[in-house]
């Protein structure tokens, strides 16, 4: 599924440059391109940062 129609990044796209270690929606911007068209997809992006954020936090608390 694409996050972004206008640089046609998809979810796989997104989720490998968070996966790479990009932390907020300016560096899945500067790897993947996503969010610099129209713009519409930020909230996809910000979607897919805070999921993965907190898979994290679930991840230490198991571990704890």
């Amino acid at each position: 599924m694409y996050v972004c129609i206008c640089r046609a990044v998809t979810e796989a796209e997104v989720r490998g440059c968070i996966a790479d270690g990009a932390c907020t929606v300016k560096e899945v911007v500067k790897r993947s391109e996503a969010g610099t068209g129209c713009g519409s997809c930020v909230g996809k992006i910000v979607a897919l940062l805070s999921a993965h954020t907190d898979k994290l936090g679930s991840a230490l608390l198991r571990k704890a």
